[in-house]
């Protein structure tokens, strides 16, 4: 009978080491091309749509675009939630990415029959838009009900693709750290290739063929990822909902409150733990540290604590729940000191997309590109650098580090600070320059095209895009590798927040400057503007907020995992953690 059992676990592990791997991870990269792609291309040009087919003002419109894109962020801690309480990573991407796909065929439909939308006002001069047709109650009630659908739905596959696809390598194997770190890498190569396809293709399909072809092009897009994402189902190596982890978290704050008055034990070994022997071999062990020693009270044994597992579980903890929380924890002035970066970047999205506007878009051969295009300049700069960091940067580091991941996590965020003030100061450079071009030609009230290239707004946005690469999927695989097993989801969902909160940020700080400075962004005319000005505040700024970051950085303590089998593991948790 014995035997029987050896055989039956020795056959369970050999079909579970079948599973996973890069083989599983390309369909979560080809799945995150396709929904990237239709992301993408609406978050730079649907305003557009918004003006020119819903009748929105110009404010409205960047007001609408904003909320949508902080709404499709922020619901990432819903879709993440989901995913790690109910739901695996696997059907979370499906249920959302259907949610999306319903979102792109409302919006198809209504952008193709005139019935459901005003009759557009294309051509007509801002000061008179209050003239036009607007929008009925219905009409809005179809536009914002696909809007929001779509933002729904993006925000489930963000929260769970990430880590389904970083699912498919164990972290607690050596041989497998690096896989994991270069999944994030081409992760993120692979949103680079969706959103190059996004703001090049998607976007001359809706300014020359219409915005039905491209919103009916987006939801192929979303059914073609879908569709890949569920083909990789039997390799795929799913986790399982553990329960509620902010209701585990809430518990440790309760529990700590509850013992406030007890002393913690000097032998921590007398903290509550529960072992090897009463539950399975998947359980994570979290080793205690000792910041935030006040939540140790939650794991302090009283007599009194309850005799029903349902009672007790608000009273009396385990250390590695402890654990848990003092991660999310020491997790938020990290996030916290990322937001400033993405304000910045929600500045070349907007203030250099108008710069380029004023400036010649002429390639070789009589082409030229279109202003929301612009963006494509960054993502070319990663669509180059990513490979060039995973294979030779990466083996290079790890060669002196002797860190898999070749440097720290925190080590590469803050690297993409770094770059972040820098393209912000070139920014700074590069308008002082144009405002130059435009006085020396005698433009400065001109609308007709300076005689400066484009292409110089190409080295800032070359420098935010070495950022971005360093700090977006840093913050990926930081959340990912230092939450515990139970909230993976919901911590990459974190990640994606700052943006969110960039965003909204981002206005904040564009108003308060105009009514601090006298108004240097107030006159509608970028080359009376002071956006030079602003551009260097914000890169001083940059500077103030890696300071900050350097403080969270040098305070954070890496998680140390109790390994079950062999030191291996625990000697490269603990190398990862110094």
């Amino acid at each position: 009978m014995e035997n029987m059992e050896v055989e039956k676990m020795a056959h369970s592990k050999l079909k579970d080491t079948r599973k996973g791997g890069n083989r599983a991870a390309l369909f979560v990269y080809a799945t995150e091309a396709l929904e990237n792609m239709a992301f993408v291309a609406n978050a730079i040009s649907i305003v557009t749509y918004f003006y020119g087919y819903m009748n929105f003002s110009l404010t409205k419109s960047a007001t609408t675009l904003t909320n949508f894109m902080g709404t499709a962020f922020l619901l990432a801690l819903f879709g993440g939630y989901l995913s790690d309480t109910y739901l695996s990573r696997f059907k979370t991407c499906v249920l959302f990415g259907i949610i999306e796909l319903v979102g792109y065929a409302v919006l198809t439909a209504q952008a193709h029959f005139h019935q459901l939308r005003p009759t557009p006002c294309n051509g007509v001069a801002p000061d008179l838009m209050n003239q036009c047709e607007t929008a009925s109650g219905s009409q809005l009630a179809i536009f914002y009900s696909g809007l929001y659908l779509v933002a729904l739905g993006t925000s489930g596959i963000k929260a769970a693709l990430p880590a389904l696809g970083a699912d498919q390598f164990d972290e607690r194997d050596p041989r497998e750290k690096a896989k994991l770190s270069s999944f994030f890498n081409w992760f993120l190569f692979s949103l680079t290739c969706g959103a190059i396809v996004g703001v090049t293709f998607l976007v001359w399909i809706s300014t020359n063929q219409g915005w039905d072809w491209s919103f009916g092009v987006c939801a192929l897009a979303v059914l073609f990822a879908i569709v890949f994402v569920a083909m990789g189902k039997s390799l795929y190596r799913n986790n399982v909902p553990k329960g509620s982890p902010l209701l585990r978290i809430l518990q440790v704050f309760v529990a700590a409150i509850k013992n406030r008055n007890l002393p913690v034990p000097e032998n921590t070994e007398e903290l509550h733990e529960i072992h090897d022997q009463e539950v399975g071999e998947s359980m994570e062990h979290l080793r205690r540290t000792d910041q935030f020693r006040f939540l140790d009270r939650a794991a302090i044994v009283r007599s009194s604590s309850g005799s029903q597992a349902s009672d007790r579980s608000w009273s009396l903890c385990t250390i590695t729940q402890v654990e848990e929380a003092k991660i999310l924890v020491r997790m938020f002035p990290v996030i916290l000191s990322t937001i400033f970066m993405n304000t910045c970047l929600a500045q070349l999205q907007t203030f250099s997309i108008q710069q380029s506007t004023t400036m010649d878009t002429h390639l070789v051969g009589g082409f030229h590109i279109p202003g929301p295009s612009i963006p494509v300049i960054p993502l070319l700069f990663m669509f180059i650098l990513i490979p060039i960091y995973d294979r030779i940067f990466v083996p290079v580091a790890r060669r002196f580090t002797g860190i898999p991941t070749g440097i720290r996590y925190l080590q590469r965020i803050g690297v993409g600070l770094v770059l972040s003030a820098i393209s912000m100061a070139v920014a700074g450079i590069i308008e002082t320059q144009r405002k130059s071009v435009a006085r020396h030609h005698g433009m400065v009230d001109s609308i007709e095209p300076l005689p400066m290239s484009v292409f110089w707004l190409g080295i800032q946005y070359a420098i935010f895009g070495a950022a971005d690469m360093f700090t977006l999927i840093g913050l990926l695989e930081f959340f990912y590798a230092e939450s515990s097993s139970c909230m993976k989801s919901l911590s990459t969902a974190i990640s994606w927040t700052s943006i969110a909160f960039g965003y909204f940020l981002s206005t904040a700080v564009v108003e308060l400057v105009n009514k601090v400075s006298g108004g240097w962004l107030a006159n509608n005319n970028l080359n009376r503007d002071k956006l030079d000005y602003f551009y260097w505040l914000l890169a001083g700024i940059s500077v103030l907020n890696f300071g900050f970051y350097l403080v969270c950085a040098s305070w954070y303590q890496y998680k140390s995992e109790d390994q079950k089998k062999g030191n291996g593991n625990s000697a490269a948790s603990r190398a990862e953690g110094k």
